[in-house]
């Protein structure tokens, strides 16, 4: 019976591309579940804007509680001044969502469940909102990390701790996605082998909490990408208000 890690092997699908000192830089199988993600999102999105109708089908209405529900998110954690930023951070939880529930169909490979993807990411985005924030703000930016109205001789315990929370973001932020979907694909091959290996007689209550657990883990897809964009809105607001 194959390892229940098997499913998060990086194949190449592709010779090396070009080299990076030593390093070959191949398109693996990760890349192009990436691109599947931006794909099947592109065609979902354009087919749904398709047909602008009074009252939505089905596709749009799907669409549209998406779009409401991202321009929710950043109106209520944000407000105002995150709306110029609803493009980016609705693309994001677009290619989170899709990745992850493409993830769910068997014999896919979920790039989600890969530390690295996921660091890449969030690394990515605490850079951005921390240039948006010391473009914004300059040098008042780094009073964010000493509490407005705290007194001045808890300074050097304070800022050392707000130092490190702020610095832990991209690290919390990656570790909670990754987790998630990696636990809950393991947990889905480890309850299908006990199917099999139980057989028809035996097989059945296995059978019974894996459909159950495959109907929470579409469930967890769905709020990993939401938590991981209501978050990015969290930290969005912190450097654009410095609360």
């Amino acid at each position: 019976m194959a390892s229940p890690l098997e499913q998060f092997e990086i194949v190449d699908l592709s010779k090396p591309l070009f080299m990076i000192g030593k390093v070959p830089i191949t398109f693996t199988n990760s890349a192009a579940f990436m691109f599947a993600a931006v794909g099947v999102a592109s065609i979902f999105l354009i087919a749904a804007g398709s047909r602008k109708q009074l009252v939505p089908g089905r596709l749009q209405g799907l669409a549209e509680m998406l779009y409401d529900m991202v321009a929710g998110m950043i109106r209520d954690n944000v407000g105002d001044a995150g709306k110029k930023y609803f493009p980016f951070l609705f693309s994001l939880f677009i290619f989170i969502l899709f990745g992850n529930m493409l993830g769910m169909i068997p014999y896919t490979f979920t790039f989600t469940s890969h530390i690295a993807v996921t660091f890449a990411m969030a690394f990515a985005i605490f850079i951005v909102i921390t240039l948006i924030g010391i473009f914004k703000h300059g040098l008042h930016f780094f009073s964010l990390f000493f509490p407005h109205g705290a007194p001045l001789a808890t300074a050097p315990i304070l800022i050392p701790i707000e130092v490190i929370s702020y610095l832990s973001r991209p690290v919390s932020l990656s570790v909670r996605l990754f987790a998630n979907m990696t636990v809950g694909h393991v947990l889905l091959k480890v309850l299908a082998g006990f199917v099999v290996a139980l057989g028809i007689v035996g097989g059945w209550v296995p059978l019974l909490v894996l459909v159950g657990i495959t109907a929470l883990e579409f469930l967890v897809a769905f709020l990993q990408a939401y938590i991981f964009t209501i978050l990015c809105c969290i930290y969005l607001n912190d450097a654009l208000h410095l609360h």
